[in-house]
């Protein structure tokens, strides 16, 4: 079995592989079994911990155990933490153990970047990431691969967060500023992404103007949220997959609200890289893509580290030989 450290797995992942390798899992086919979710409570400490399986015709099958302790920002500490273990579809024999939390961010920004380019406009340039951890600090980066993005707003609840997000960004090459009016971001933004475990709306629909599409990342439980209903009122509504509706605190609430149906849901990732559903439709059409997460994307991006890896290992050997 090898294990793939941090460092190896940051380095076998960039976007220009990893959104289109997400792009060609989502048109193939695999099986992805529901998660599985447990409630943590240790002393007065409360967290979630999902468990992830998904396995496909390639022949290989793994597993992300992923623990979610929002508290953990009080702390200085991620409020994600994973680990990803790779084996065999056919044998069962373990593989590899890949870092389970780059493959997790990377696989959520790719997912985020994916839908946007087949939802956001195509001239969409002004990107806000609201959040400051460590997906958000890949949106940017993903969202550059597939939109021509020159000028990046953060916010983020604590503006410390923004602040040192922004000059990471800045150091990259994007026109990167903290904000701290976030309507006011809203309205500038040709693409919304928020990348929180926010619990209360931050996003109104109000502040959405004609053309924006906006990009949920968090609310993978019934009881976060990253928007108010109006979101979903009259707009495009896409999610990454069908376990969305059923675990969305974002769209659960909208359904309760009555401004969106399950049934009013365009469509998924699986339909639109397929073309069985036609994404933007119009430069003044409001989109929305709600994304939960999937151990297909987990399972796409783990196989990509170990063969990148895999095979580094076996070119030097060979020249060292």
């Amino acid at each position: 079995m090898r294990f793939i450290d941090t460092e190896q797995t940051r380095g076998a992942l960039s976007f220009d592989t990893v959104i289109p390798a997400l792009r060609e899992a989502f048109r193939g086919s695999a099986t992805v079994p529901a998660r599985h979710v447990h409630a943590i409570q240790s002393g007065n400490a409360h967290g979630t911990s999902l468990i992830m399986p998904a396995w496909s015709e390639r022949g290989y099958f793994g597993v992300k155990i992923i623990n979610i302790f929002p508290e953990n920002t009080h702390q200085g500490l991620p409020g994600l933490h994973a680990t990803y273990n790779l084996y065999s579809a056919t044998t069962g024999v373990p593989i590899a153990q890949v870092d389970g939390d780059i493959v997790t961010v990377y696989r959520t920004a790719g997912a985020a970047a994916l839908g946007a380019d087949y939802l956001a406009r195509a001239d969409a340039s002004t990107l806000l990431i609201v959040g400051s951890g460590r997906i958000a600090g890949l949106v940017a980066a993903a969202m550059r691969a597939v939109r021509p993005i020159q000028r990046v707003l953060v916010w983020n609840l604590r503006p410390a967060g923004a602040d040192a997000l922004a000059g990471r960004l800045r150091e990259q090459g994007f026109d990167a500023r903290a904000v701290t009016d976030l309507e006011a971001a809203c309205r500038e933004a040709d693409i919304v992404s928020c990348a929180t475990l926010s619990t209360q709306p931050l996003i109104q629909g109000a502040w959405l103007r004609p053309g924006t599409h906006l990009d949920l990342i968090g609310s993978f439980k019934p009881e976060m949220r990253e928007t108010d209903a109006a979101c979903f009122d009259g707009t495009t509504v896409y999610v990454d997959t069908d376990e969305a509706p059923t675990k969305s605190g974002d769209l659960l609430s909208a359904f309760e609200a009555g401004v969106l149906t399950p049934e009013g849901i365009h469509g998924n990732l699986h339909q639109l890289t397929r073309g069985e559903r036609p994404g933007r439709r119009g430069d003044q059409e409001i989109t929305v893509f709600k994304a939960v997460g999937s151990a297909l994307e987990d399972l796409t991006l783990a196989t990509l580290v170990y063969e990148s890896v895999r095979d580094s290992a076996a070119t030097t050997t060979g020249e060292n030989a």
